[in-house]
């Protein structure tokens, strides 16, 4: 897995106003938690970071911290502005070396389809439990030679060495299925079209009710 050695401060300021000045500094205010400890306001250089999370389920290294060792930290869950996609707060795991923790790891596709063949994904991550610091950036799933009605199923896949599934091996992560042909979409898109037709008919009726008058009662 990828490893990302980067700065950190700790902050003694807290709230909207303070996060603002952190974020106008070009850092980004964050929560470091784990192994039962208070949770610890710092701030992380916001280039330095943006470039760290391009990598799935990256391990930082923090740096500077109180007491002059570094610590390992996952990001588990990432704030961004909803427009500019700009960083906004970061929520950091506090792991060990040889700890195993769970996580959702992307799942990577390889292989060519089948002449006629459709690729039916349900799944695009597995929840899986490994080492801290051996944590696979992806998880590999060959669809090559599969026949139409064939299904890969969570617990058919080979995971990397140290890790185990945390989730239902029952689970499908994807099937392949006959190409749809023409006709079978032109019937899909009526079938949703009539769906809608009653919704859409229902909600132009809604302003002309809510017009009405009230009654001499209300």
């Amino acid at each position: 897995m990828s490893e990302v050695r980067i700065s950190a401060e700790p902050r003694s300021e807290f709230g909207k106003g303070a996060a603002r000045r952190v974020r106008r500094g070009h850092k980004v205010p964050a929560v470091l938690y784990g192994h039962g400890t208070p949770p610890r306001h710092i701030s992380l250089p916001g280039h330095e970071l943006m470039l760290a999370l391009k990598s799935a389920n990256v391990l930082l290294r923090l740096e500077g911290l109180d007491g002059g060792g570094a610590e390992l930290a996952l990001p588990k869950a990432v704030q961004r502005d909803a427009v500019s996609g700009v960083l906004e707060h970061v929520d950091l795991l506090l792991v060990r070396q040889g700890e195993k923790v769970t996580i959702d790891i992307p799942v990577h596709v390889t292989g060519a389809l089948i002449p006629d063949g459709f690729l039916d994904q349900q799944l695009v991550s597995l929840s899986i439990e490994a080492e801290a610091t051996h944590i696979p950036q992806q998880i590999e799933v060959s669809i090559e030679g599969l026949e139409i009605g064939r299904a890969i199923h969570a617990g058919d896949i080979v995971l990397p060495e140290g890790s185990s599934l945390h989730g239902e091996p029952d689970a499908v992560v994807l099937h392949i299925t006959s190409a749809p042909t023409a006709a079978q979409v032109e019937s899909d898109l009526a079938e949703a079209t009539e769906a809608a037709a009653p919704a859409a008919s229902a909600a132009a009726e809604t302003p002309a009710e809510a017009e009405q008058p009230a009654s001499a009662e209300s």
